[in-house]
């Protein structure tokens, strides 16, 4: 009996050993070493867990003889039992139904489970998952019994590395053609939408998954927004906010998150829809732009599936990529806004410049024109075309002395003086009136001055009008004190010779009064208009000469 029992010890080791060497399937190696080890031992059940590195804990790989509820328990072991197994040495745990200091001694016992034997699956020194013998009856086993099953736990871990290492070198020639794809269609278009739709569509089809869902955090709301979808229903897009599910909370803190079962895991939180939907396993991680997290991206299975350190970082760099489209995306909305904007202003200040009525030029160090407004270009009678690049003194030679030239002084970094310049038109003069402000870099330097010129014409002529209005009333006000001062003498002389000549009526002299009476008189008449007159005017006299005519 005994022979025969190491017999099928030894044909289970040859088969399992055989897998390992023929087939990449490391599923295949695992589903037949839970089967075939609970009747072989006279154990009850037999579990396969494998270390997720991306969760840092154990995830279920293959299990016979125990419920799905047992096998969904969020905490696995002790701290302490872990340890020893990571160490290398299997732990013997008995009564595990009744220990108050198990973490899962409650699910043990409604499990029926009594005894636990925990051996390590390592690779390479590496531990890469552990294996549970369960009883639910008091056991122990023998030390044959755990050599064999040591040794078969080691078959578990090359398997897995061998299939591993097969599965990652294929899944990175696929996800690296992928990525480039993806890459490509980034590069080939600005629609958000049509990158967003791609990317989930080929990370679904690339991993071999039921579907994927890519949300985008709302700046305004903090609420996640279905930016892009598929294999998976509207009802189950349309269940509720998962904002607050901890699977999301994690993600956008920053770390991808695995979930072998959603259906037991207390990190999901619509258990029901994601069965309604078929969901199994799902695989979320961030999305970012300039490291700040700003969405998330899932990728859904409809079978259990341990994702791969491989299968993590291209969902991880695809999810990038989606981060480079979305700021692609944003940055030429921006800049297509900020052109729109500089296109506005542009427009804004060339009509304020146009619509000014003084002329307006503005130059460049080398004294080059670089804008011009309206006035000045009608003023010259030339297109904008024309004008732009031309030297200043070709457009505005200086009058008289450069050292009056406004743009002069500011270039030199002189004290700007305004500068009026006379200019005939016809027959008739102009003045313009010609002031200049600079317009500095970073570094403190005139890099452009801008030139006013004003039409003071109107203003020049208004000053001569009240020139020769002052000189008119100084005129006046002489005309009336000659007049004031002239009068006292002159009536006195008129009376005087008025009664003379009341006394010489008869005589020679009485003729010659008269007249000096009547020339008296005219004299008044002349005072008496310089004293209420209000202008004058010119006209011809003797000669070259001219006179005033006054005016009342």
């Amino acid at each position: 009996m005994q022979q025969s029992r190491e017999q099928r010890f030894l044909d289970i080791f040859q088969k399992v050993t055989r897998l390992t060497s023929t087939v990449y399937d490391h599923q295949e190696v695992m589903d037949t070493i839970a089967e075939a080890l609970p009747p072989l031992l006279a154990i009850d059940a037999c579990t396969i867990r494998l270390h997720d590195s991306s969760i840092g804990s154990f995830v279920l790989g293959a299990a016979h003889g125990v419920s799905m509820e047992y096998l969904s328990r969020e905490v696995i072991d002790t701290e302490e039992t872990l340890n020893m197994v990571r160490s290398g040495h299997p732990v013997y745990s008995t009564h595990v139904d009744e220990d108050q200091y198990l973490p899962f001694h409650e699910e043990a016992s409604r499990e029926g489970i009594k005894s636990v034997l925990t051996l390590p699956i390592a690779y390479q020194d590496e531990l890469i998952g552990i294996m549970r013998l369960l009883t639910r009856n008091e056991r122990s086993f023998s030390p044959e019994e755990i050599s064999f099953t040591m040794a078969l736990a080691e078959q578990v871990g090359i398997a897995l590395s061998h299939g591993r290492m097969f599965d990652e070198m294929a899944a990175q020639l696929r996800f690296l053609h992928e990525i480039q794809e993806v890459s490509a269609l980034v590069n080939s278009t600005l629609d958000l939408a049509a990158v967003l739709n791609g990317l989930v569509e080929r990370v679904t089809r690339t991993m071999r998954a039921k579907g994927c869902t890519l949300r985008l955090l709302d700046p305004e709301s903090g609420h996640l927004a279905l930016a892009a979808a598929h294999g998976v229903s509207r009802a189950y897009l349309q269940r509720g906010e998962v904002e607050q599910e901890r699977n999301i909370q994690l993600v956008l803190a920053g770390e991808p998150v695995a979930i072998y079962d959603v259906s037991h895991d207390s990190r999901i939180e619509y258990h029901q829809q994601m069965a309604d939907e078929g969901i199994v396993s799902l695989l979320a991680v961030p999305v970012k732009v300039n490291k700040g997290v700003i969405g998330v991206m899932r990728i859904l299975t409809d079978a259990p599936r341990v994702f791969t350190e491989t299968e993590v970082r291209f969902a991880v760099t695809l999810a990038e990529v989606g981060g480079a489209a979305l700021r692609n995306a944003r940055n030429y909305k921006q800049i297509s806004d900020l052109v729109g904007q500089i296109q506005e202003h542009e427009q804004f200040l060339g009509d304020i410049l146009n619509n000014l009525r003084h002329q307006l030029l503005v130059l460049n160090r080398d004294r080059r024109l670089v804008l011009a407004n309206q006035a000045f270009l009608d003023t010259l009678g030339v297109s904008e075309e024309e004008v732009i690049g031309m030297h200043y003194f070709d457009l505005c030679p200086p009058k008289g002395d450069r050292e009056t030239c406004p743009v002069n002084q500011v270039l030199e970094g002189r004290e700007m003086v305004p500068f009026v310049q006379e200019v005939h038109v016809g027959d008739r003069p102009r003045w313009f009136e010609r002031s200049a402000s600079p317009i500095h870099d970073e570094k403190g330097q005139v890099e452009y001055v801008v030139e006013i010129i004003r039409d003071i014409s109107t203003e020049q002529m208004l000053e001569e009008e009240k020139l020769q209005s002052s000189k008119l009333q100084g005129i006046v006000e002489l005309a009336g004190t000659v007049a004031h001062e002239i009068n006292s003498p002159l009536f006195a002389a008129l009376g005087t010779a008025q009664l003379l000549a009341e006394e010489q009526e008869e005589t020679e002299l009485g003729e010659e009064l008269a007249v000096i009476i009547r020339n008296l008189k005219n004299i008044g008449e002349l005072t008496e208009k310089m004293t209420s007159m209000t202008g004058f005017s010119r006209r011809e006299y003797v000669g070259a000469r001219k006179i005033l005519s006054l005016k009342k």
